[in-house]
């Protein structure tokens, strides 16, 4: 597929707009670069360098050497991982806190399938379902892998390869690698452009939820009333405090409560029971009808 093709999928800003690009020389980010070039966007590039890898530094090299030969700024940010449990929620924890605010990263259709199904088997909700889908930072997302790979072995650049993609003690990577592959072969079609498709009709189901809760968005735990909020359907209720019980893992993630707290929580505003425990040592208590958070 040629440039032109691959750039009327991207949803870059206009050209000339100034970008940051997280490039790690994968071909996933490095086709984002000679893309958002295409594009004539005002680029600079930034490369995080984990060092959880002994060949990591080769890496920061070929990025580098990459931006010098089309005169493209580059910054280097150099950060420490230790191994061990939640590797990469770490890693990516440390990776947004380099990269500056709004910085574009090279996720493509079959990573937004692989976060649908991830957030499937997580007990996701409608924000769940629809990963990446309003996301400007993700400007490749309706652009299938393989063409982008296509694209980059076509323009002559070799990209790196992490092994880390390939490990299967992460559960992307067996999503990627099994799970997603044994689905096409059951349904006989590729099921990544239908996961993708359906993801956009439930972010229309989603947006217009949003607009007729907007009301109930602008409701704060401390002012609500269980007297009213018992009035309320459980799906109304529910969606209440799955954005009101959210709360940010100690790595700057934020979640919604999972439908066993959801349905603690409900018990607490019918009256069922005075108080329930959630995640993060946190505690909804209630008390004179109203409902406090500890």
């Amino acid at each position: 597929m040629s440039a032109s093709a691959l750039l009327r999928l991207c949803t870059f800003p206009p050209g000339g707009t100034p970008v940051d690009l997280a490039v790690s020389g994968g071909p996933d980010s490095t086709g984002l670069l000679l893309l958002a070039l295409e594009a004539g966007l005002d680029v600079t590039v930034h490369h995080v360098d984990h060092h959880a890898r002994p060949d990591s530094g080769s890496d920061a090299a070929f990025v580098r050497e990459l931006c010098v030969a089309r005169d493209v700024r580059f910054v280097g940010h150099d950060v420490i991982v230790a191994p061990g449990p939640n590797f990469e929620q770490r890693a990516r924890h440390a990776r947004r806190t380099s990269l500056p605010e709004g910085a574009l990263t090279g996720h493509t259709l079959d990573d937004v399938a692989e976060t649908i199904v991830l957030n499937f088997f997580r007990g996701a909700g409608l924000t769940g379902l629809t990963p990446m889908h309003d996301d400007d930072t993700k400007p490749l997302r309706h652009l299938r892998r393989s063409d982008l790979h296509a694209y980059v072995a076509d323009s002559g650049i070799v990209a790196r390869t992490d092994p880390s993609n390939l490990d299967p003690r992460y559960r992307r990577n067996r999503i990627r690698h099994e799970l997603l592959p044994l689905i096409d072969e059951i349904m006989e079609r590729d099921v990544a452009p239908i996961l993708h498709r359906q993801a956009a009709v439930l972010f229309d189901d989603r947006q217009w939820l949003d607009e007729v809760t907007a009301a109930d968005r602008a409701l704060t735990l401390e002012a609500a009333d269980c007297r009213e909020l018992a009035t309320w359907s459980t799906a109304r209720l529910r969606h209440w405090l799955r954005r009101t019980l959210a709360h940010q893992s100690p790595e700057g993630e934020t979640y919604a409560p999972s439908i066993e707290e959801i349905s603690r929580a409900i018990a607490v505003v019918r009256g069922d029971v005075v108080a329930c425990e959630l995640a993060g040592g946190r505690r909804l208590a209630r008390r004179h009808q109203q409902l406090t958070l500890g």
